[in-house]
This record gives structure tokens, sequence and C-alpha cells, in this order.
């Protein structure tokens, strides 16, 4: 997704360990459907506001992938990562949460209190806080840190509705005046991605197993079962390997576990250059084998990705 204007921050990076962020196919394609369908004048995802009714949410481990990965998929989610001993995150938290009630269910606020939920902001590589990092499409698009006033905040959001109401079907949907009805969830795909959400790998892979069993050809089961296999492989990978990596180029094993971890925490060019840069020192089967798990880790990833698309071009050169 293209970054709209904004802070100018660099958009922290999303390891799929917690969220499923990186593109867990399964949700993302769904949303992509409905945002079709609203286009065409159907039935598209929702307006919806917070759970109690309101636009302004609090957001734990536990609740992040439905309230904020799957939620951005049809509206904007606005994450404000504070803790209680937070002077400027006071004088911030209150003028956001005034202007997500003013917004029309154009966007949500996200609000983590990052001392009882810090894997969340681990997962954001947050240094400081307060920080307010906007997501869209299940990935982060903007973010940035300090208590801003409120008219550059006004002009943030502003920019960021606009650059991504074709999008999102909730903004066009707050900004025409009237909710759409949600596109109903499949509970067999609700069962996977609530295990995968719990980091119950082992159940969520059944449950997107048994619905290929029924229908061998859903390419969206398909490829959350890839996202769903990468992560759990990435999880059992001690982190430590990619030091070992670096340290002996040769070690083929080390080359693909830390390519896993890379990409798995975001650094996704590395990770692809990594596995180029093996494919060429090496030849004939150790050669399809480095091949074989890049092929793999593009599959992680729409096909229309910069990233991937580059990758396939040095692919090719390293190849021929």
């Amino acid at each position: 997704m293209t970054q709209p204007r904004g802070s100018g921050s660099n958009s922290p990076a999303v390891s799929a360990s917690l969220s499923g962020a990186v593109d867990l196919s399964a949700v993302k394609a769904r949303a992509e459907a409905a945002a079709r369908q609203a286009s065409q004048g159907g039935a598209g995802g929702q307006a919806t506001n917070g759970a109690a009714g309101g636009n302004v949410i609090d957001v734990t481990e536990t609740t992040f992938q439905a309230e904020v990965v799957e939620r951005s998929l049809r509206q904007l989610v606005v994450v404000d990562l504070w803790a209680d001993w937070c002077g400027p995150c006071k004088q911030l938290g209150p003028v956001l949460e005034k202007l997500a009630g003013e917004s029309n269910g154009a966007w949500v606020l996200a609000k983590v209190d990052v001392d009882v939920n810090p894997r969340i902001s681990q997962l954001f590589g947050v240094q400081s806080i307060p920080t307010v990092i906007a997501i869209a499409g299940g990935q982060p698009v903007d973010a940035f840190s300090g208590a801003l006033p409120e008219p550059q905040i006004r002009q943030w959001l502003s920019q960021l509705l606009d650059a991504l109401r074709d999008k999102l079907p909730g903004i066009q949907a707050a900004q025409q005046g009237g909710a759409q009805p949600e596109e109903p969830q499949d509970p067999r795909f609700a069962e996977a991605e609530n295990a995968f959400a719990q980091g119950d790998y082992a159940a969520a892979k059944a449950a997107y197993q048994r619905i290929l069993d029924s229908e061998p050809n859903n390419e969206q089961a398909k490829a959350a079962l890839t996202q769903v296999e990468f992560a759990e492989r990435a999880a059992n990978v001690d982190p430590s390997v990619v030091a070992k990596a670096d340290e002996d180029p040769n070690d083929l094993d080390a080359q693909l576990s830390a390519a896993d971890v890379e990409v798995a925490r975001g650094e996704v060019e590395q990770g692809f250059a990594r596995l180029i840069a093996a494919i060429r020192r090496t030849s004939g089967s150790d050669r399809d084998r480095v091949r074989e798990h890049l092929v793999g880790l593009f599959e992680l990833f729409d096909p229309a990705d910069e990233r991937v698309a580059k990758a396939r071009r040095d692919l090719a050169s390293a190849l021929f």
C-alpha cells in the first residue's frame, strides 16, 4: 500500500509473530472483496464504531488481531501507545479521543497501555511514547511520536483519510453519512483466524485444512495456510541464527533460518537478499534448495509487492 502523506515518519515494521499483520491473506482477501462490492454499490464493509458503541477502544495483546488488524481492513485504525506515568500521553490522549468522536466512524482509536501489553510496543519497535501509528489494510502506513497540537493531528488524519478513501469502505460509508451492511464473516475462517491470533498454529492449520478438504480450490484458505505455516516455522527459530549465518555464509541451514527470522520481523528485503546471495554462491541441489525456500517466501506477499518484484528480478539474474 502506498504510504499517504503525513508526519513523514518511517512506518514501523510489523512482524507476523503477534498480529499476523504481514498480509494474513485470508482476512485481507475478504476485505478486498468487500471493498470491490462497496465500489459497485453492493454490500461492503461497515464503518463500525468501537466495542461499547464508541470510536475509542482499549486493545490488549489478546484482542489486537481482531480489533486492530482485521478492523483495519475496512476502516482506518489509529493506535495510541501510552502509559499511565507518561505526561505527554495524558495531553495527547484526550485530543485523539475527541477527534475520534467526531469522525462518524471513518476511523477508530485503539488505545494500548504499553505497561500492560509490552509485546505490542515491541511489535512496532517503539522507542518512546506517546507514539501513534495509523494502520490500514493490516499494515502500518504512517506514524508520529510526541504530543502534537490538535491542528497538526487534524491535518495528519485528513491526509490519511483522503489517501485511503478508495481503499477502505468504512471511510467511504462514514463520509457519505451512512453505514453499509457488513459482509457476514465465514465462521470457518473466524475459527482459524482466532486460533492464529492466540498463537495456536496447529489449530489454525487444521481449520484451514478442513476448508481445503471441502473446497480444494479455495485460494483464500491456501494463502492463509501458507502464512500460518511460515509463522509457525519462524516462531521456532532462535533469532541468534542471524549472527550465525552472518559468520558462516556457507551454512545453508543457518541462511534459510536467518531469512525466515528477518522476514518475520519485517526486514523483508534483507531476508530476500540473503537468499539471493546464497543462490549465487551455490550450485546443484543446494542452489535448488535455497531457490525453493525463497520462492516459498514470495508466496507470503502480494505478487505486486515491489519487494517481491525486485527479488524476482534479482533471482533471475543470479540464476542466469
